[in-house]
């Protein structure tokens, strides 16, 4: 429904669609509280080391450079093609925009949004009727100190992303029993394996487990630290069973981003043996994991590789899945599947940002649940459509007209 300013959106996540969310609704006049649990794009610094697959042109919109250039005169971005890892992209542009003019008094820091309901009405009340408009929302605070309070807002968009709660590396998608336990020695994100996580693989056996393109990263890095340094030995395994001849990765044909294919490659490369320091099984999963008394870890394998192994740790590269606790008390309608919300899961474009709740959106990588092919060109175009609903003009679109207020000058 439309929404006219003033009015107070609360976005949740201060990662580059969080901001870019509050940035286009402080363009148009709305209050703003961005919270934020930790600091800026805290969930992109935790890969902060490895390269985006898009180039610096497709991340960032003209609304934000604006922003940026209208803070600092003497503020130059990359070049167009300029891949940046998540750290330059955060240092680069992340922080500079949350504490611009626009944004910084916006700013929730070190503030976890717990929950979020409707005040005087619990989830069941008013299915599908303009009486669950009424009311505004009412979010659950937690402060760094462990501090409990509440606040309220009109409109709520959550951009918390999906970091908060990884897949499991166990057969069927649920814990292998043991995994919980082996925690510390089993990595769900991306490694720094040439600085700060060098010294716990160097001269390991590694098991990795997953058929993406973070596996892919970690594999290729992990073939290459095996150069460097001896005894570096990576067991891989997918889940998917495959011809033999089938490499683990697709490969898009002429794909336009030339990192993501040759990462793609490479990867495939060395699941095909072309370094002894990795062995590839497909259609092989984790059974069990068992901690050894000397640190490592036993682990049983089913599928065609069965067998039980010894390993130093493990990096499961197995995804993540959206977070649904947040919004438990709310009436969001979510794909059985993909747990992304039905409509997104269905067909992207402006209808679909709307739920059975009324004034909640949902954006970012969490807007597409476990499916990891979210691009921030995506998120921006989901701000932009967002936008056309709140304030009720299909042909409203900050973009192109920054864009083409840039170009008349």
């Amino acid at each position: 429904m439309a929404i006219d300013t003033p009015a107070r959106i609360a976005v949740l996540g201060a990662g580059p669609v969080g901001l870019e969310a509050a940035l286009y609704a402080r363009y148009l006049g709305y209050d703003v509280d961005l919270y934020e649990r930790g600091d800026i794009a805290d969930n992109m610094l935790q890969w902060g080391h490895v390269r985006l697959f898009t180039p610096w042109r497709e991340n960032v919109s003209p609304l934000a450079l604006a922003a940026l250039r209208s803070q600092d005169e003497s503020w130059r971005p990359p070049q167009d093609d300029a891949p940046l890892t998540g750290r330059e992209f955060v240092e680069r542009f992340c922080r500079p925009l949350a504490y611009s003019d626009l944004l910084i008094d916006s700013l929730r820091l070190q503030t976890e949004v717990l929950a979020v309901g409707r005040e005087g009405q619990l989830k069941g009340d008013h299915a599908g009727e303009t009486e669950r408009e009424d009311g505004d929302f009412r979010l659950l605070l937690r402060d760094a100190q462990g501090n409990e309070s509440t606040a309220t807002a009109d409109v709520v968009i959550d951009a918390t992303g999906t970091y908060r709660q990884h897949n499991w590396a166990g057969a069927s998608g649920i814990p292998a029993p043991g995994e919980r336990a082996a925690a510390d020695a089993i990595d769900y994100g991306l490694p720094d394996v040439f600085g700060r996580d060098r010294r716990r693989y160097a001269g390991k056996r590694v098991l990795v487990v997953g058929a993406g393109y973070s596996a892919a990263t970690s594999v290729v890095a992990l073939a290459e630290l095996a150069s460097a340094e001896p005894g570096t030995h990576v067991v891989w395994i997918t889940r998917k069973a495959v011809d033999a001849n089938e490499p683990p990765l697709a490969v898009i044909e002429q794909d336009r981003l030339a990192d993501r294919d040759r990462l793609a490659r490479a990867a495939n490369a060395l699941a095909g043996g072309a370094s002894t320091a990795v062995s590839h099984h497909h259609g092989t999963s984790i059974d069990r994991v068992v901690r050894l008394g000397d640190g490592r870890l036993s682990v049983r394998l089913c599928g065609p590789a069965a067998a039980t192994i010894e390993v130093d740790c493990i990096v499961a590269n197995v995804g993540y899945r959206p977070d649904r606790g947040l919004y438990a008390e709310l009436q969001i309608h979510a794909c059985y599947a993909s747990e992304a919300p039905h409509q997104l899961a269905a067909a992207p474009g402006p209808v679909a940002l709307v739920h059975p709740e009324p004034d909640f959106y949902i954006l970012g990588a969490k807007s597409f649940g476990r499916d990891s092919q979210f691009l921030l060109s995506n998120g921006l175009a989901q701000v932009r459509d967002l936008f056309t609903i709140l304030g009720d003009r299909a042909n409203l679109d900050l973009y192109q007209s920054v864009a083409g207020l840039a170009h008349g000058l």
